[in-house]
């Protein structure tokens, strides 16, 4: 059985754009791959987090995660603190890694913007943790977003450095696996952003603890345009709400943004509206309502996270003990 690692920072509640572009594939990658999901709390705080609503967060992450159907029985969902491997093996890898490799990645531009010289240290490197928690499992493949293959790449690029630098061959190049379908979900308030957990406007997402009503009221407020439904996707190019409408329908019911339109072609938004609703309903409401079960037993959810965190320490301690005397720490 090969073995995946996959981890999702437990910084706000996770919107519909998380779900079908991670934990769907979560949960449909469980019966074909070993699983480790993790919520990742250490990169949470590369930016500041209040620590009564990491707490929070952390517990309703898991919540949702084993309401939308992640087994904690058959794999294992723990957070990242738990497990002291994560940390002592990133920073051997912050002693790897290179600082031009870091100066290249993307992701911390785009984050830290003109601002960067007053950002955290932690956002800076956190691909090099990133990095140690995928090899202190010597997972074999990480599902990824197109946002985060740089970082994979690098991940590669550093278990190659330490093998080469200690004259082992220890940690495996790992394989990505990029969903085919993965939809890009925007924002129900401007279709040129990307829907966010972050954005301070709860109207802009569909949170997965949301119940029936409240995805009815959001889809009915969601911004469009005054035209019609096309007859064809490749008309929706410059018509963002209408395109993010569409794709949200498409992704749900698993068929094309064409197929969608044949059904709905010349409708107004009204009619196309509710019967979005429907679809996202019938897919969200089950998790938000599991999750509400859930998150009234809190001794469930410690216990959860803390009998996965055991199984993960007994396969990442021997791994990163081994990388520790390899760099001549003694014990």
């Amino acid at each position: 059985m090969q073995r995946i690692f996959s981890g999702i920072q437990p910084s706000g509640v996770p919107q519909l754009g998380n779900y079908l572009g991670a934990i769907r594939n979560w949960v449909n990658l469980q019966a074909d791959y070993e699983c480790i999901f993790c919520l990742v709390d250490m990169h949470a705080i590369t930016v500041w987090q209040d620590p009564e609503k990491l707490r929070e967060h952390t517990l309703t992450q898991t919540a949702i995660l084993l309401a939308a159907g992640i087994d904690a029985d058959k794999h294992i969902l723990f957070n990242q603190s738990a497990v002291s491997a994560h940390a002592r093996l990133g920073w051997i890898f912050n002693c790897v890694s290179r600082l031009g490799w870091l100066n290249r990645m993307t992701q911390f531009k785009d984050k830290a913007g003109k601002d960067r010289e007053n950002h955290s240290a932690g956002l800076y490197v956190y691909p090099n943790l990133m990095a140690a928690d995928i090899l202190a499992y010597k997972a074999t493949h990480v599902p990824v977003g197109e946002d985060q293959k740089q970082h994979l790449e690098l991940t590669n690029d550093i278990a190659q450095k330490f093998n080469h630098d200690y004259k082992v061959d220890f940690f495996p190049q790992v394989k990505s696996l990029i969903p085919p379908t993965a939809a890009r979900i925007m924002s129900l308030r401007d279709g040129t952003k990307k829907m966010s957990k972050s954005d301070p406007s709860a109207q802009s997402r569909i949170e997965l603890t949301d119940d029936a009503d409240a995805i009815a009221l959001k889809i009915r407020r969601a911004k469009t345009d005054p035209n019609p439904l096309p007859e064809n996707a490749s008309d929706l190019v410059d018509r963002p709400e209408a395109k993010n409408l569409v794709s949200i329908y498409a992704a749900l019911a698993d068929i094309s943004a064409d197929e969608v339109l044949k059904k709905h072609a010349g409708q107004g938004f009204g009619p196309f509206k509710a019967a979005l609703t429907e679809i996202v309903v019938n897919a969200i409401a089950p998790i938000g309502q599991e999750t509400t079960r859930l998150l009234q037993d809190e001794a469930y959810l410690l216990e959860t996270l803390r009998k996965g965190a055991h199984r993960a320490q007994t396969i990442a301690e021997p791994i990163v003990s081994e990388a520790e005397k390899l760099v001549g720490f003694l014990k």
